[in-house]
């Protein structure tokens, strides 16, 4: 049912997650790493691609429903990237510097038995039985601050489910919003999200969305938000669940954010867990082991592994996972912490300052785990 393998190639390394209960669709998460840091971007950049397409090859040929590229610089990589890579998905690139010392990085997210197509509204489809997979990425709008940035990102999204006849309250499960400068432009994401979540139904009465807000930029300068997404049209109220793990950590909206630790999505054949950005917090929603990052990463795995365990997953179930880190010089701490405990899971580590400048370490992961619930459409 799920596999881990490393594979190597002529200057990559794949971590691959492969999930496989013998339907149609089988599930593949991808991390691709560089292995020399020293080629030009452009040589980096062809590796890359050469290691992507000889792995989809020996998976099978499966499609990318979602690629995203952590690049080092932007400003100068993104439109050499557009050019190269025509992936026939939903595209993210964010300067997020990979912290092996490499110029870039690719999560890639890949499933058999679909077919992924652009919308007219700019999302991308992935069609399977009564779904309609919706992903988006790279979104930016430019205006004064990221206050009005971010709502006209929001109300663009809005629009975009509008015209494929869903809303953020009924088929959003998933947000990324990666933030210029987070220390100064967090607070006006916070502002707009929280505003307009407000007048989509979207209330601490009601429930939020599976997010990660965290530092990370695009190549336009002016852009001090960028967002990706995922929802699903098709889903049913009874198929969605949220994560709390109330004795370890606090709910969002006790201070002033309005996302949720973890969405639980069942089909008949598998369960996904989104679990949001989730570092170093207790229960009060007060940062634990200040200026320790070994203890703030044992820390954050109690709370994912609390959230995990609240959607009915444990670490074995994770197909992948994100890590960000605010202080560079953390990298070999950590990396030697991920090693030991999760060895081949796939894994990238990024320098990205989380949205609270206590917190050294945020982390965020996806769980898939099969079931069998014949009273549920399948997958």
């Amino acid at each position: 049912m799920q596999t881990l393998q490393t594979i190597t190639y002529a200057g990559a390394e794949a971590e691959v997650f492969t999930f496989d209960n013998g339907t149609e669709v089988t599930e593949h998460h991808v991390m691709l790493h560089l292995t020399d840091p020293a080629p030009t971007f452009g040589k980096q950049l062809d590796t890359l691609l050469n290691a992507y397409d000889a792995l989809r090859e020996q998976l099978g040929g499966p499609a990318a429903v979602f690629k995203r590229y952590f690049v080092s610089d932007a400003a100068n990589q993104a439109d050499d990237i557009l050019a190269a890579d025509a992936p026939g998905c939903a595209l993210s690139i964010v300067q997020q510097p990979p912290l092996d010392g490499t110029k870039l990085a690719l999560w890639a997210y890949m499933q058999t038995g679909v077919l992924p197509q652009a919308t007219p509204d700019g999302l991308y489809e992935v069609r399977h039985a009564g779904f309609r997979h919706l992903w988006g990425g790279n979104a930016t709008a430019v205006a004064e601050g990221s206050e009005a940035q971010t709502s006209l990102l929001i109300n663009q999204y809005v629009m975009q489910l509008f015209q494929e006849g869903c809303s953020m309250e009924a088929n959003c499960l998933r947000t990324w919003f990666f933030v210029r400068d987070i220390d100064n432009n967090y607070a006006g994401v916070v502002k707009a999200r929280n505003d307009i979540f407000y007048t989509q139904g979207l209330t601490d009465k009601t429930h939020f969305i599976a997010s990660t807000g965290i530092g990370g930029s695009g190549a336009d300068h002016r852009t001090l938000a960028q967002m990706d997404t995922y929802a699903v049209a098709g889903i049913r109220p009874g198929q969605v669940s949220y994560l709390y793990a109330a004795d370890h950590l606090n709910r969002t909206s006790d201070y002033g954010v309005s996302f949720e630790r973890g969405t639980r999505v069942d089909y008949a054949d598998r369960r996904h867990l989104l679990i949001s950005g989730t570092a170093s917090i207790d229960e009060r929603g007060q940062v634990l082991h200040h200026g320790d990052i070994r203890q703030q990463t044992l820390r954050m795995w109690e709370n994912v592994g609390a959230l995990l365990a609240e959607g009915g997953c444990s670490f074995d179930d994770v197909a992948h996972m994100i890590v960000y880190l605010r202080d560079a010089a953390d990298y070999a701490t950590v990396r030697q912490l991920y090693a030991e405990r999760f060895p081949g899971k796939p894994a990238v580590f990024v320098h990205a300052p989380v949205c609270r400048p206590g917190w050294l370490i945020e982390m965020e992961c996806m769980a898939v785990k099969a079931q069998h619930d014949p009273a549920l459409p399948a997958y």
